[in-house]
């Protein structure tokens, strides 16, 4: 990490100048710079000037982020920054309980970054936001209702406010942008539950995805950086600061107090859908006190619970 960092600027650097920084040989730095295409970073060689990165990267800053987050909220947080995880969420369900309220973790790269339904996550090295944020939640199964849509709505209000387009959400928990996917998130739940639960939840964020023609995915999907120009720790500040003041709300109130926002930015409100796996076809009614999709079918309202299926718009 230390190497990418210097290399971070997008600059040119000498192999000796990168030698004397890192207090290394520089057929060390060489060996050094042999791993970067393993982390996806394209390095441009040039006789007389040394090496640069192809495309500047802006690095995540642990300092940067805890500084943009208010003390009180902060305060309740520990916080874990790595390089290079499996999947951020896979981590967090694998360390024991820490002693602060909600523990946060962040990685430059996942290499089995998962979304819903079992589904891969691309995630490359520097481009994006892989977030995974753990706590309980106290209460019965009733108290999970309409979590995953509530964290999809903190991601929209943060993001709403730095996008030069209206953002929308497609049930249960996808951010989307001019149509297309922005954000997912993925909850989880660690252990058995006996009076509160162990929750785990994973926001994966287009920040500067590139479009390569190779990276899988198999659906229309936008970067971040196409709609705004705000930098990516300070984002990842903003959107730990709502998720805690809005986790603090649902645990409150549950999801009814979110639901008219969320039906505000319903996007498939007053469309004809069908679920994919059920013989249900009618149009969207937005989501009820629970988080559950209303459709209004030919057999009358029908309820979809937001754990069991997907959804897709109906071509005209």
């Amino acid at each position: 990490m230390s190497l990418i960092s210097l290399l971070a600027d997008g600059q040119f650097h000498s192999g000796s100048a990168l030698g004397s920084a890192l207090g290394v040989s520089r057929t060390a730095v060489w060996k050094a710079l042999a791993v970067l295409p393993e982390y996806g970073l394209e390095l441009e060689t040039v006789k007389g000037k040394g090496y640069r990165l192809s495309c500047p990267v802006q690095l995540l800053d642990q300092g940067v982020i805890l500084h943009g987050i208010e003390s009180p909220i902060r305060n309740r947080l520990s916080f874990t920054l790595l390089p290079v995880v499996d999947s951020t969420n896979s981590e967090l369900m694998r360390l024991g309980e820490g002693e602060d309220e909600f523990s946060v973790l962040l990685a430059e790269m996942q290499t089995s970054g998962r979304g819903r339904r079992g589904r891969e996550w691309v995630s490359p090295f520097g481009k994006n936001v892989y977030l995974s944020m753990a706590f309980g939640l106290p209460g019965g199964p009733e108290v999970l209702a309409g979590l995953s849509l509530v964290v999809g709505l903190s991601l929209s209000k943060v993001l709403s406010r730095h996008a030069n387009k209206a953002l929308k959400l497609k049930w249960p928990n996808d951010v989307m942008i001019d149509g297309r996917k922005l954000a997912g998130v993925l909850v989880e739940l660690k252990g058995e539950a006996t009076t509160a639960w162990s929750v785990v939840l994973g926001v994966g964020l287009n920040y500067d995805m590139k479009e390569d023609g190779e990276n899988g995915i198999d659906q229309p999907w936008a970067s971040l950086r196409d709609f705004s120009s705000v930098g990516r720790n300070e984002l990842i500040a903003e959107m730990i600061q709502q998720l805690v003041v809005d986790l603090d709300q649902f645990r409150l109130s549950g999801f009814s107090r979110f639901r008219e926002e969320w039906n505000d930015l319903d996007f498939f409100a007053g469309k004809e859908i069908g679920v994919v796996g059920q013989a249900i076809i009618g149009r969207s009614l937005g989501v009820d006190a629970k988080g559950n999709l209303v459709i209004d079918a030919a057999s009358g309202k029908q309820t979809v619970n937001a754990g069991e299926v997907s959804v897709r718009a109906r071509s005209a």
